[in-house]
């Protein structure tokens, strides 16, 4: 038996299938299922019931979930003692809200880069929602993402927030400075959809002031979003940073009668079962890195 053939046993039992096991552990499909034919001729019983279609655990593989996930956890922690000084290598899949990736994404990975030469760095860009299913199937080691995540088998780390500022075109509010939250009503309010990290943010925000929009013009982009509010087909809040270089360009008009709304804290998440010393290094990078007012390639 090998640390190999374990790695196989556990992640294909606890990722989507097969195929995203293989892709998480950087080998083909049939090395996977090799690791795991020869670790069940070493214990001399199936491990998986398989089919045409699909492969389940058998009744002994789902009792020897746990003590794999133990043997795999010591072997992380004894490989992290022994290699701190060590650059990490292999493959590095992580997601990140547009707005991350728009900001302090490009420094993250080359502070990855620069420390961490040999790691293959393959980043994606998502909604948080998509991001942390992908998360828990296993197709990513982590996630920087608004939160902290409520699922149980989610580790989530706080590594900063970031703020927003209500705006509006002149097209679409005469009267920028005067206009109150109550006036929502007789407005289109454009955001992110409901998938979203700052839904949370505006239900609280809504509730408090007992407000709600006319209508929502729901967009996964926050780009985008900053185009239609300029645009003057309704209003909406921005990103600080992005709000006060519109405004000063005359593009967008602060609603000052709006009531601030809360810091969005963000996070970096992984699933608690992966004890792996590459998460740890990647939260005290994001720690280092993260800026949410870093210039933007849109504005």
């Amino acid at each position: 038996m090998t640390l190999k053939q374990l790695e196989a046993f556990y992640w294909a039992a606890n990722c989507k299938s097969f195929a995203v096991a293989a892709n998480r552990l950087n080998i083909s499909v049939s090395s996977l299922s090799k690791r795991i034919a020869e670790l069940e001729t070493s214990i001399g019983s199936e491990l998986f019931s398989r089919n045409a279609r699909s492969a389940t655990l058998t009744p002994l593989g789902e009792q020897l979930i746990p003590h794999a996930k133990d043997l795999l956890r010591n072997a992380d922690q004894f490989m992290k003692r022994a290699s701190n000084s060590r650059a990490l290598s292999g493959r590095c899949r992580f997601g990140v809200g547009e707005l991350t990736s728009l900001t302090w994404m490009p420094r993250l990975i080359e502070e990855i880069q620069r420390t961490h030469p040999k790691l293959s760095i393959e980043p994606f860009v998502g909604v948080g929602e998509l991001i942390e299913c992908r998360l828990v199937e296993g197709e990513l080691d982590f996630a920087i993402i608004a939160g902290p995540s409520t699922r149980p088998f989610i580790t989530s780390s706080l590594i900063g927030n970031t703020e927003f500022i209500w705006v509006a075109s002149k097209k679409a509010v005469p009267n920028p400075a005067t206009l109150p939250p109550q006036a929502l009503a007789d407005h289109t309010l454009i955001i992110l959809p409901q998938s979203a990290g700052t839904v949370r943010m505006l239900d609280d925000w809504m509730a408090e002031l007992n407000v709600s929009p006319g209508r929502n013009l729901n967009c996964n982009s926050w780009g985008a979003i900053a185009g239609l509010i300029r645009q003057g087909l309704g209003l909406g809040f921005l990103p600080s940073a992005w709000a006060q270089i519109m405004i000063e360009r005359g593009d967008v008009h602060l609603l000052s009668a709006f009531p601030a709304l809360r810091p969005l804290q963000y996070t970096i998440q992984w699933r608690r079962d992966d004890t792996r010393p590459l998460l740890q290094h990647m939260r005290e990078l994001a720690l280092r890195t993260i800026d949410f007012h870093a210039p933007s390639c849109l504005l």
